[in-house]
């Protein structure tokens, strides 16, 4: 029987958001420009020459180790609570660095896929991947686009990585147009505060629809529930951090609670700057469109 994945979390991640191939990739990028061909063969017999060589940790490295590590809390004959699949551009030949690199590391990923130069993007559902980690800004768009999953582009490894749990996975989410799709959002933009809160608060008993991020989040709810223990003190920890306030966030908390997910932190910051709020609060990812670059270009 095909393996049952469907209350198991499974991440796609790119290798080179896995392992920092900037420097190998950029080498490529400038000798494509003149000579393609002669630039895959440069290209090939570097990462040849140091397969046996293990590759230092990229910007996704932490949050995969910390969601792998969930996988000791997996019940005899269930499927795991994580999985991983690394998804990379490279041929199974060159990709030989990166699966070196992984057993080095001591990290349970077993399944992958080296696609020679193919968008990646394209398989993500033949894996059932649901959140998709890149460092490709086009690929992820096309992701959000489609529907497919929810995915994050992740560039450079923080320099707080030591502060980042390796017992406790912490995701933090936005509000609207994240977990809420944007017609609130909406409505702030084109109408003004002072309507958005009283509409919100005349609707703060008809739950929000869904955002891009929603279907993530209740399949991470559906993990805490796997979990032992309370909820509470789950291994996995979600917070909600937005810029809504009162009367806006009665909306939120009832929304959540008609979705059946459970969130350990709200923030409702009324436009104060999140920059504070998600540094006392460590996430290993923060899911936010417009500030999530800028926050981790911040802390890198």
């Amino acid at each position: 029987m095909p393996l049952d994945l469907s209350d198991t979390l499974v991440v796609g991640v790119s290798s080179t958001a896995l392992y920092d191939l900037e420097e190998i990739d950029k080498l490529f990028r400038e000798l494509s420009a003149s000579d393609r061909d002669s630039a895959m063969e440069i290209y090939r017999q570097k990462m040849f020459e140091k397969e046996d060589v293990p590759l230092e940790h990229g910007a996704a490295h932490p949050l995969v180790r910390a969601l792998l590590k969930l996988n000791k809390y997996q019940k005899s004959g269930e499927p795991p609570l994580v999985e991983v699949v690394v998804m990379s551009r490279n041929s199974p030949e060159t990709g030989l660095r990166v699966l070196n690199s992984i057993r080095n590391d001591g990290l349970n990923i077993t399944r992958s896929a080296f696609t020679a130069g193919e968008s990646v993007v394209d398989y993500l559902e033949a894996f059932d991947v649901d959140l998709f980690l890149t460092t490709n800004v086009e690929d992820a768009q096309r992701v959000i686009d489609s529907r497919a999953c929810a995915a994050a582009v992740l560039s450079k490894l923080p320099t707080d990585v030591d502060k980042l749990s390796d017992e406790q996975v912490r995701i933090a989410f936005d509000g609207d147009a994240v977990l809420f799709d944007e017609e609130s959002e909406i409505v702030y933009r084109t109408r003004g505060i002072k309507i958005f809160h009283t509409l919100e608060d005349e609707l703060r008993d008809i739950p929000l629809r869904e955002g891009p991020y929603a279907v993530l989040l209740k399949k991470l709810a559906r993990l805490q529930e796997r979990l032992p223990g309370r909820i509470e003190y789950s291994p996995v920890r979600i917070a909600l951090v937005t810029a809504r306030n009162s009367p806006a966030e009665i909306r939120v908390i009832k929304t959540l609670r008609h979705w059946g997910v459970y969130v350990d932190s709200c923030f409702f910051l009324g436009g104060v700057e999140k920059t504070k709020v998600l540094r006392a609060f460590r996430p290993h990812i923060f899911f936010d469109p417009l500030d999530y670059a800028r926050w981790r270009n911040q802390h890198a």
